[in-house]
């Protein structure tokens, strides 16, 4: 396997991780165990720390391709796009409303925050920019992907608590502290969406021309 493919594998594994580890979450809801929610929670690290792994082993190996630059943004989008309805309907499962309409709010601005700036990258594209993810976009993912993670071993837990007695005694993180982690993600999201529009404004009203 050459040096360009074990970095491609890092980046399009992501996806498929992700959702093996959704479903060992989604697993925990009818069938309570702790073992799902700690497979859950080391399947969706590992996928997380792909990110990290195919971009350092691209540059240090000098195999950077635009394919690759391509499919990393893509994989992330798919990460979001699996596990924060996932994470909503346990929420809803568990009956934790607030909680539930939390994720909602999150999934909600991280979908529509995902369709603008593939929209905005399509634009620039036509004009042979730079699609490469900002420094917006990598702050994103460095702080959200961990926080997806929490989010599935907190609500893992909470289903452990709630639906078998054997662990009642279990700590988990308070709701509160959930809430103020998620609205930071939120706002993040929001603050990508908004530095990707400037970065991508001049081909927007290029395009935007009219003969």
């Amino acid at each position: 396997m050459t040096k360009y493919s074990i970095t491609m594998w890092l980046t399009c594994g992501r996806a498929p991780l992700a959702i093996l580890a959704v479903l060992f979450s989604l697993a925990n809801v009818f069938v309570p165990k702790p073992a799902f929610v700690a497979m859950a929670v080391i399947i969706m690290a590992i996928s997380a720390l792909t990110d990290l792994f195919d971009g350092f082993f691209a540059r240090k190996w000098n195999v950077q391709s635009r394919l690759g630059a391509l499919a990393d943004p893509l994989m992330d989008k798919v990460f979001y796009a699996v596990a924060l309805p996932a994470a909503t309907f346990i929420a809803l499962y568990n009956e934790n409303i607030t909680h539930a309409a939390v994720l909602l709010a999150l999934d909600v601005v991280s979908m529509i925050r995902d369709q603008w700036v593939s929209f905005l990258r399509s634009v620039a594209t036509e004009y042979d920019a730079d699609v490469r993810a900002n420094w917006s976009g990598k702050l994103r993912t460095a702080i959200g992907f961990p926080i997806v993670v929490v989010i599935h071993l907190q609500l893992g837990v909470a289903t452990l608590i709630l639906r078998h007695n054997s662990y009642e005694g279990i700590a988990n993180i308070p709701d509160m502290w959930m809430f103020a982690i998620e609205g930071t993600l939120i706002a993040i999201t929001l603050i990508s969406a908004a530095s990707y529009t400037m970065r991508y404004m001049p081909y927007l009203r290029m395009a935007a021309k009219h003969e």
